[in-house]
């Protein structure tokens, strides 16, 4: 056994202790239900969520200071999960359906609707959880709603995109730059680079006009930051869509595996092509990390479904040259590759290839414009 599996064990049976502890002594605080948004289709709707004790985590607000930002951070990943806590889920069609929670709080159910509730936002349908019995204080309203996002039969095509330096500035390939934005920052004080709600927005629009191209997130970032990223997307106007995190579990990697930044992605991935098989899709990522060569692996495995790839350069010589190189090898498979600067250059391209209207990419310079005039802390990445 490695000395990961033995700190995984350790840090699994430490947990079990504290929480059984804190249950005998009445300690634990009410739980809360955390319902994700997720996707599914007409015949199939995937619910998924977690049950955790309630830490009193507050709405973001610009006056918080950096030490109630700290402590927020800070409980979000001193989270007490719950498991074994029942819960029913209502998807609308009059039939109910029992789950339980994992050893880590999560509950996932794929459930095979009669028929689907009316759409929120032509996207959303709101499937209805309610928490019967957990192993501590219930709260005082026990219903919550999971939006499961199924794309219309009119939309064009679906976005997959990464958050970190990608949607987020979080200056991932510096990891002290990284630790402050994470940790001292909440989702008003974060920033979207320059433009980037404009130009998805313009994607979710499409060219039909009703805004029902479906977005998906697929992040590295741990299930523990769920309601800070989906702040930050509500709070800068992007448009929402499943946030498919990672767990922080400590898992063993076995010689010869992807790295586990590589295969959740990729493995995310997979799922929604697969769950989609007639829908075409636009990948978006940055030249920080491995999303290039992530993208060129989706591409092989789904030739004829990526209609584009934008890749944002960060400004690392070395990791541009390795997107240029991956570019070049995926012309043979007839996708485009770009490397952009920011977020006009990605419109224009999307305008070129009938992706967006042409006006869009006056639309997306605007914004730019716009958020280049907003003050932001000089600590932050351009």
């Amino acid at each position: 056994m490695s000395i990961l599996d033995h700190l995984n064990n350790l840090a699994e049976n430490t947990d079990d202790l504290l929480r059984r502890a804190r249950t005998r002594l009445g300690l634990l605080h009410p739980v809360q239900v955390l319902p994700y948004r997720s996707y599914g289709t007409p015949t199939r709707l995937y619910v998924k969520g977690r049950v955790l004790t309630n830490k009193g985590i507050t709405e973001p607000d610009p006056s918080d200071s950096t030490l109630h930002n700290l402590l927020n951070m800070y409980r979000r990943f001193d989270s007490q999960e719950i498991p074994g806590a029942q819960l029913c889920i209502r998807p609308g069609d009059g039939t109910e359906h029992s789950v339980t929670t994992d050893e880590e709080g999560y509950f996932t159910l794929n459930i095979e609707p009669q028929r689907l509730p009316e759409p929120v936002d032509y996207l959303w349908h709101p499937i209805e959880v309610e928490l019967l019995q957990a192993p501590a204080p219930l709260p005082e309203v026990r219903l919550s709603t999971a939006p499961v996002l199924v794309p219309p039969p009119d939309a064009e095509y679906g976005i997959i995109s990464d958050l970190d330096d990608t949607v987020i500035q979080t200056s991932a390939t510096d990891i002290m730059r990284m630790a402050r934005t994470v940790l001292l920052r909440n989702a008003r004080s974060r920033m979207p680079f320059k433009g980037v709600a404009e130009f998805y927005r313009q994607l979710q629009l499409g060219r039909n006009g009703k805004r029902n191209n479906p977005f998906f997130y697929v992040s590295s970032s741990p299930w523990n930051l769920y309601d800070l990223l989906e702040d930050f997307l509500a709070l800068n106007e992007i448009p929402p869509g499943p946030l498919l995190l990672r767990d922080m579990a400590l898992k063993r990697k076995q010689h010869g595996d992807a790295s586990e930044h590589h295969g959740h992605k990729l493995r995310e991935i997979d799922n929604l092509l697969l769950t989609y098989p007639q829908l075409p899709f636009v990948l978006i990522g940055d030249s920080g990390q491995e999303d290039a060569n992530i993208y060129r692996e989706v591409v092989r495995r789904h030739p004829g479904r990526i209609l584009a790839i934008y890749i944002r350069d960060v400004n690392l010589p070395e990791r541009s040259a390795m997107v240029e190189r991956v570019s070049e090898e995926l012309r043979g498979h007839q996708v485009e590759m770009l490397l952009v600067k920011d977020t006009v250059n990605a419109a224009e391209h999307a305008a070129a290839t009938g992706l967006v209207f042409q006006e869009s990419v006056q639309a997306v310079q605007a914004e730019k414009e716009k958020d280049e005039a907003t003050p932001e802390d000089p600590g932050e990445v351009n």
